[in-house]
């Protein structure tokens, strides 16, 4: 290919997944058409599935070469575009590297496997499933549930990914990747353990429904002024019968902060009409305020906000509550404000794993 010639007039980077005729030069034909086009391929996988394969591609483009202009040129020589979507050099790597980078990431405990997952198959998001689900995916769907490494069969992940379907090749990996996890009894992002910075010991885990009386207790002994800034009312307690509602939300997860029976901490991540955008809140009890416990809850939930596919967090402060501001100046976490509804939207760009936003030295999973 010119290589000089498509560096001069370098455009966007695609990934495109091809499946084509099962005739001789077909795989020629398609890199001739791409060269016609100046296109430069960088990477070429071939995927095993039922009936052939499936050629997946990294090309760079001119400027000006549309999504629609690719799918054209497959057709054209026999072939059928099976997904496309933006690529970037995180994207280039191999399979077999790919795979070794999502085990380091567990070994040196910077992602739980949910994320390390969604990283490894390019999937939009990995989210734990609530209910007992049986695991597989149909060819050609593009969801699939599968088992994590803990070996609970009541514990399985959601995989979603719009741009293309799930192979089998692609689960085995992700299946791989559990029994990497099983063999050297790694932990996963739950629990995780902080050190505080006055040298005490918290866990962060997910709620549960028994763990009701040890929030309400936790609710009492917050100030007025520290519940009055999570919700925004007068509220001196949780009502009993909404506080399952505020440990198991609907449409969203809650994580406690524990040290030994009581619960300090509290954060939610909650699903917006946007499923690029999560709403976050966070209770920290008064005692415990500036020991970095709000902190590395903001980054547990970061990390699970990237395995669901977020690449924002948003919270609602009260005007001059400065709190979650700095919070995440602490964590590391870009951020903008505005002011909506007299209330303060502060908007935290988590952006994607590769973006490598740092999380919290303080964070450690737990023994």
């Amino acid at each position: 290919m010119d290589t000089a010639h498509s560096e001069a007039t370098a455009g966007p980077a695609w990934r495109l997944r091809v499946e084509l005729t099962d005739r001789t030069g077909a795989l020629a034909r398609l890199t001739a058409g791409l060269a016609a086009r100046d296109c430069n391929i960088l990477a070429l996988t071939v995927l095993p599935v039922p009936d052939g394969v499936v050629d997946d591609l990294i090309i760079s483009t001119p400027e000006g070469l549309r999504p629609a202009d690719l799918i054209t040129l497959v057709r054209a020589v026999g072939g059928r575009c099976a997904g496309i979507t933006r690529a970037d050099l995180h994207d280039l790597t191999d399979a077999p590297t790919s795979a070794l980078r999502a085990a380091i990431t567990l070994v040196e405990r910077s992602a739980g496997y949910a994320e390390a997952v969604r990283d490894l198959l390019g999937a939009d998001a990995a989210e734990p499933l609530d209910a007992p689900t049986e695991v597989g995916s149909a060819a050609g769907e593009r969801q699939a549930v599968i088992g994590t490494f803990d070996g609970n069969t009541d514990t399985t992940l959601l995989l979603r990914r719009g741009w293309a379907a799930f192979t089998e090749v692609e689960l085995a990996r992700a299946n791989a990747l559990a029994d990497f996890m099983r063999a050297l009894d790694l932990p996963g992002s739950d629990p995780a353990a902080v050190v505080t910075e006055d040298g005490a010991g918290i866990v962060l885990r997910p709620g549960r429904p028994a763990d009701t009386d040890a929030v309400a207790a936790m609710h009492d002994r917050c100030s007025r002024a520290s519940l009055f800034a999570r919700y925004h009312t007068g509220t001196r307690s949780v009502p009993r019968r909404l506080l399952h509602r505020l440990l198991a939300p609907p449409r969203g997860q809650t994580i406690v902060g524990v040290q030994g029976h009581q619960v300090v901490a509290l954060g939610q991540l909650i699903n917006t009409s946007s499923p690029a955008v999560g709403e976050i809140s966070l209770l920290v009890e008064d005692d415990w305020h500036g020991q970095g416990i709000g902190t590395a809850l903001l980054g547990y939930l970061v990390r699970m906000a990237r395995a669901a596919g977020y690449t924002e967090l948003v919270g609602w402060c009260l005007p001059g509550e400065r709190g979650l501001i700095r919070t995440a100046t602490k964590a590391g976490v870009p951020m903008t404000t505005s002011y909506e509804d007299k209330l303060m939207r502060v908007a935290l760009g988590i952006g994607d794993p590769a973006d490598d936003i740092p999380l919290l030295s303080t964070i450690h999973p737990a023994e």
